[in-house]
């Protein structure tokens, strides 16, 4: 037996999927920590606990450190792999919004095949690590601050950047705005940066992919920014590691 492994090795977390046959077999997802080698022998452990190991599989590397896996025979962009990824679990014509840890992306898929993508800057505030540092900031777990959010009073947090972004928020705490409200200034803050860098498809389906794939109320604020629904699934964070797997021919 020869099984298709997908390992996507993101900023944040590393996923791996393991394909037998057509079928997702197992998934895992790790902290990526500091080292995005030690992460993929991590990956290798873990495979050969459930009953993979290396020799029974083939390797396809994704994600911000794929250069950092040696054993993978194949290396694949984000991209393709989140869009191969989101097609097998979703369809194949579509708009694929993928927050990550580092950056933001938005694929226009037609057939299954990537047509279209953008991608925001990596230090604008629409990502995974904006919502970590910001529930961090507050003595929160992410998604203890997406369950206040839904009970906050509209706040404002307009900065693009990261750092500066952070800073408004230790203001708010200065000034002792609750810790709904900025939960809430929050959760918009990602919600409205993502939504510009949507492609407006007419009649397309959204799906997103990552690891905000299970915050609710993130997909609820995006759904409304974007003026339609957002469909998810919890396999969806792996979809960068099963679109890997499938480019393994």
């Amino acid at each position: 037996m020869t099984y298709k492994v997908g390992i996507d090795i993101g900023s944040t977390a590393t996923k791996a999927c393991v394909l037998d046959g057509e079928n997702a077999a197992f998934t895992l997802v790790i902290p990526t920590g500091f080292s995005s080698v030690e992460a993929g022998r991590q990956v290798l452990a873990a495979l050969a606990d459930a009953g993979f190991p290396q020799e029974e599989c083939r390797f396809c590397a994704t994600g911000y450190g794929r250069v950092a896996v040696p054993f993978a025979e194949k290396t694949v962009t984000e991209i393709t792999c989140h869009g191969k990824g989101a097609a097998r679990l979703f369809g194949p014509d579509g708009v694929v919004v993928d927050i990550g840890g580092q950056d933001t992306k938005a694929i226009v898929l037609r057939g299954g095949k990537v047509v279209d993508f953008r991608m925001n800057d990596k230090c604008s505030a629409g990502t995974g690590k904006f919502l970590e540092i910001m529930a961090n900031r507050m003595g929160l777990t992410q998604d203890e601050m997406s369950a206040l959010a839904r009970t906050g009073k509209p706040t404002t947090i307009s900065s693009m950047c990261t750092v500066f972004a952070e800073s408004e928020v230790i203001s708010l705490i200065g000034q002792g705005t609750p810790r709904e409200d900025i939960s809430w200034g929050v959760v918009e803050s990602v919600a409205s940066k993502v939504s510009p860098l949507v492609p407006q498809v007419a009649g397309a389906a959204y799906f997103l992919t990552g690891g905000l794939c299970e915050n609710e109320y993130l997909i609820e604020r995006l759904s409304a920014q974007l003026g339609t629904s957002v469909q998810t699934c919890a396999q969806a964070r792996f979809a960068g590691a099963l679109g890997a797997a499938l480019s393994l021919e």
